[in-house]
């Protein structure tokens, strides 16, 4: 993978932008996603956004290979501290990462997204903590996709500003992916329940304290409501 040929997981985050935005790319590591989106001409210009010093330096000297340094600014920042108000970034990428840190970065500083009109997140794990985040701090789901590449399933979420309710089966798995049920979403599932009962097992033989049984009995209702909706 380089800034002229991403993953397809990459592109699957790249097709959600907007024509003509301003993007801000966070943890954006090498920033190929930046650079093929601009190199596409799907994006008008991006800041790239790195918390860790290698992968920073390396950002900036691909920019610089693909000859994109007036358009694509680098900076070494920790989460949404880098973009500021005047780059007036329209869209937000995270990708590849958990969901429970790529909630946490939106939690940290949100007056960053003020002017920010979609967020497209992929989480490796743990989607729902995306979703629980947007439904708290008005923000809807609008798109959801789901693919496999390399043996790995991973999801992509896009946000837009609105208020919107979901059912406790939409938020774990998704309310777009729930309506399409592709075999990637089928399989992950089938893969998550497979886990859970195994969890739930080994609690069953070693479980004493009141909180693994509390924990316990949550992985049996999530258990449950997985099953009714493979069965659906």
């Amino acid at each position: 993978m380089n800034a002229k040929k991403l993953s397809e997981r990459l592109r699957l985050v790249a097709s959600f932008a907007e024509q003509g935005t301003v993007l801000a790319d966070i943890g954006s590591d090498h920033a190929y996603l930046p650079c093929w989106l601009v190199q596409k001409g799907q994006i008008s210009r991006a800041i790239a956004g790195e918390v860790v010093k290698g992968p920073f330096e390396s950002a900036k000297r691909n920019v610089a290979k693909e000859g994109l340094t007036n358009k694509i600014v680098v900076r070494l920042a920790n989460g949404l501290q880098a973009i500021s108000p005047e780059d007036g970034v329209e869209n937000v990428t995270i990708a590849g990462m958990g969901g429970s840190l790529i909630a946490t970065i939106l939690e940290s500083d949100p007056e960053r997204l003020a002017g920010v009109n979609r967020i497209i997140v992929q989480p490796n794990i743990h989607a729902k903590a995306v979703r629980d985040w947007a439904v708290s701090h008005s923000w809807k789901i609008v798109n959801e996709a789901i693919l496999k590449e390399d043996h790995k399933i991973y999801e992509v979420l896009v946000l837009e500003r609105g208020d919107r309710t979901y059912r406790p089966e939409e938020l774990l798995m998704g309310p777009i992916l729930l309506q399409e049920r592709s075999p990637a979403f089928q399989e992950k599932w089938q893969g998550e329940l497979n886990e859970i009962e195994r969890v739930i097992q080994l609690l069953t033989e070693t479980a004493q304290s009141e909180e693994a049984k509390a924990k316990r009995q949550q992985l049996m209702d999530t258990k449950e409501m997985i099953e009714r909706v493979l069965k659906s």
